[in-house]
């Protein structure tokens, strides 16, 4: 091996490194921010009975477990070999995400629960509008360059939160002024359609944007790093 080959294997694991600690510090950042959503969003729909607003703080939960399995990947002296178990249990923290709001907000439909109006919950569901699209876009470029498919589906439920905050603060703010109490479980029920179309991506989505995968390489039938599987 020359000078030169070994030079360059030496920069390009040594830039490995440094994205590997950067996935790290935002799947951290993405964890601290969502503990503190959740308490918010579950104490506040908790007392105004909001299936949309508990739904959105469990969402939260979920992400947390995101951040954490991206930690604990990237904890291994070779994270890829954690991807593909890494990226199984984000995709089975969606579907229990689905679950639990599909039987909640059936059963709030049915029972006719009316919740309260839930001014913090419309000041969440904006602060978080404002912060995840650009952690969603720091996660994202990480994990194309890294070629790691768990930190690109970390940033999809990233991403999954803004749109969501989008789909809470409508339905809150049409029960607060219009009475429209229906509003709330039925922006839940979106929370957990949308929950469990990305678990199904991610659990079909493990080779994609990995090195050398055919999803790399464009062609007819062939999907690339900015599909949906890929978040």
């Amino acid at each position: 091996m020359s000078s030169q080959t070994q030079h360059d294997a030496l920069a390009l694991a040594d830039q490995r490194k440094r994205l590997g600690r950067r996935a790290q510090m935002l799947a951290g950042a993405s964890v601290s921010y969502n503990a503190i959503e959740a308490l918010i969003a579950i104490s506040a729909g908790t007392v105004a009975g909001s299936g949309a607003l508990i739904a959105f703080g469990l969402d939260s939960i979920v992400e947390m477990s995101s951040g954490l399995i991206i930690l604990w990947q990237f904890r291994h002296r070779v994270p890829e070999s954690r991807e593909r178990i890494a990226l199984r249990l984000i995709a089975l923290s969606f579907f229990a995400l689905a679950a639990y709001v599909a039987v909640d907000s059936v059963l709030a439909l049915v029972q006719r629960q009316s919740p309260e109006a839930s001014p913090v919950g419309i000041g969440l569901a904006l602060a978080s509008l404002a912060v995840m699209p650009v952690l969603s876009l720091a996660q994202r470029r990480t994990g194309r360059a890294l070629g790691s498919t768990t930190v690109v589906a970390d940033s999809t439920q990233t991403l999954l939160c803004t749109y969501l905050s989008a789909v809470l603060l409508i339905g809150l703010v049409l029960n607060m002024w219009l009475g429209w109490w229906w509003a709330d479980p039925l922006a839940a029920l979106v929370i957990g359609a949308v929950a469990a179309k990305e678990g199904v991506e991610a659990w079909k989505g493990d080779s994609c944007c990995m090195p050398g995968s055919k999803q790399d390489e464009p062609g007819p039938g062939a999907s690339s790093c900015s599909s949906s599987s890929c978040g």
